[in-house]
């Protein structure tokens, strides 16, 4: 069994000045499923573009379109697993933002752990079988990260998943949930404008974000959506 992710962003990574960041995204189990999405997707995008008369180079992100559309976007999610992670920006150490550099670890970190929250919770119901993962493909929008900060995620997300990791302060190990995984992570990061579930994506993360600075994640929660609050 292959594993298809694909995640965006919302909010500002600043203390200061915001109280949330939020990672939102979606999670096929196969191919054909990942496929099935993306031809519905586009069809409501087709639809929001005539209805919101927005010419074709507009790019359909939840920023471009008014609440009633993105509304109908996510409803056309409704079918498919989907995961957020909400960071509580009050709650974390000051000293992680003094540089891009810490900040960057924080978010890695942050990703790898919601994402395997909601990957546990396949597991848990028998969706996912832990002893027959090949590759994860995972699709994230691009924005403005170094070629090296994908290299470092890749690498944190396969050593969370497939080999495990140590907490050498507190001499502990935490096994991975996919120890016979016999592909791979494999990480791209993505121009959502040419990337359809990217932009999916962007539509999940919106709404949770919009519910966390409401007061009402309990909203965003459904069978479907696993939601992890962090730290």
């Amino acid at each position: 069994m292959d594993i298809y992710v694909y995640a965006d962003e919302s909010g500002v990574f600043d203390k200061k000045h915001n109280e949330y960041f939020v990672f939102g995204g979606l999670i096929f189990l196969s191919n054909d499923e990942r496929c099935e999405c993306s031809r519905l997707y586009s069809a409501i995008e087709k639809e929001v573009r005539k209805n919101e008369r927005l010419d074709t180079h507009n790019e359909i992100k939840a920023s471009a379109v008014t609440n009633h559309a993105k509304g109908r976007l996510y409803r056309s999610l409704n079918r498919y697993h989907k995961f957020g992670i909400v960071v509580q920006q009050k709650d974390i150490l000051d000293s992680i933002f003094n540089n891009k550099k810490s900040k960057q670890r924080y978010l890695d970190y942050a990703f790898k752990i919601g994402l395997k929250r909601k990957l546990q919770v396949l597991i848990e119901s028998c969706e996912i079988d832990p002893d027959a993962i090949g590759d994860i493909y995972v699709f994230v929008d691009e924005h403005t990260t170094a070629t090296n900060g994908c290299y470092e995620l890749r690498e944190a997300l396969e050593e969370e998943y497939k080999f495990g990791t140590h907490n050498y302060t507190y001499n502990t190990f935490y096994p991975p949930i996919f120890p016979h995984m016999t592909g791979e992570v494999q990480l791209w990061f993505k121009d959502s404008a040419s990337t359809l579930l990217v932009r999916a994506a962007d539509i999940v993360a919106n709404r949770i974000y919009y519910h966390a600075r409401n007061n009402a994640l309990e909203n965003s929660r459904s069978n479907k959506l696993y939601i992890e609050k962090l730290p």
